[in-house]
């Protein structure tokens, strides 16, 4: 059920009045103009769209620069998920991706010993830069699954925005907590194993356990990336598949269970570095702006 009621004019509209949630840029433009030398930001556009694009399934584009056509909405709740933060509108994707987390909430709760999953951020609905949070989710192929086990999978609205997930990590990052359990690694794992999966995201300390604990096939490992934050959850992010010609994929991880750059992940957080006094910072980026996505995001606003 799609609960943000603005449409591309009403935006307009309402910034071209003086409305104090519409963006200024969106005053500025209708998404009708040409994608050359067009500096609108894109989130600006992209964020505020309730809907997807009447168009074939697509993900266009890279992971944090891209956007999706023909995107589908993962049911709020099903038997054995719900989807949470319905006010953000982000439980948008590719047809695949909203089978992938179908398929990972039954694993969940046929064979690891949950109920299910609470599934977080996925895309908007047509993809593109977020207003708020992250730099990836853009192409509909990625998706946030919480640390937290549901205990009850008939949320209303109201309790899916006060719940929070909880954390996994202690020491920053170096360790896991007493509330990571066996069931969170199979989870994983599960989500690792699938062909569909490109890479997962998650802190330092779980990538460690994870290869602490592993027998016989540790293949699924190399999937498993160490990252910042990510502790709340886990990140999946999902390959392009065969035929998707505008979609692209994020280089390979490199050969090998990864376990020893974990490790070295892990080394790093207890020993930090001394700051390097000549490092030069790294420059600011502003928002992404249209002329900066592929052409085809401007169909995708269009349609």
């Amino acid at each position: 059920m799609v609960r943000l009621g603005l449409t591309l004019s009403l935006i307009v509209s309402l910034a071209a009045c003086g409305g104090d949630k519409a963006p200024d840029q969106a005053a500025k433009a209708s998404v009708s103009t040409q994608n050359a030398g067009d500096n609108r930001v894109a989130k600006n556009l992209f964020g505020y769209i309730p809907t997807g694009s009447s168009q074939q399934p697509q993900p266009i584009g890279g992971y944090a620069r891209g956007c999706q056509a023909g995107a589908v909405q993962l049911p709020e709740t099903g038997a054995t998920w719900q989807a949470m933060r319905l006010s953000r509108n982000r439980n948008w994707a590719q047809p695949r991706t909203v089978d992938f987390v179908q398929d990972l909430s039954r694993f969940a709760a046929t064979q690891a010993g949950w109920d299910g999953l609470y599934v977080g951020d996925m895309s908007q609905p047509r993809g593109g830069p977020m207003l708020t949070g992250h730099a990836s989710h853009q192409s509909g192929l990625d998706v946030d699954i919480w640390m937290l086990p549901p205990s009850q999978l008939d949320l209303d609205n109201q309790e899916r925005e006060n719940l929070s997930s909880i954390s996994m990590r202690r020491a920053s990052g170096a360790f896991t907590n007493s509330s990571w359990t066996p069931q969170h690694e199979a989870i994983l794992k599960a989500a690792a194993s699938d062909p569909r999966t490109a890479r997962i995201f998650v802190f330092p300390g779980a990538k460690v356990e994870m290869c602490k604990n592993a027998t016989g096939d540790r293949s699924w490992l190399n999937k498993i990336r160490p990252w910042w934050g990510h502790h709340y959850h886990f990140h999946v992010r999902l390959k392009c598949a065969a035929g998707e010609a505008n979609c692209t994929n994020q280089a390979p991880p490199p050969a090998g269970d990864g376990c020893a750059d974990a490790e070295g992940w892990v080394d790093r957080i207890l020993n930090p570095p001394p700051p390097d006094p000549n490092a030069t910072p790294s420059p600011k980026r502003g928002p992404l702006t249209m002329a900066q996505l592929p052409g085809q995001c401007l169909s995708v606003l269009n349609n």
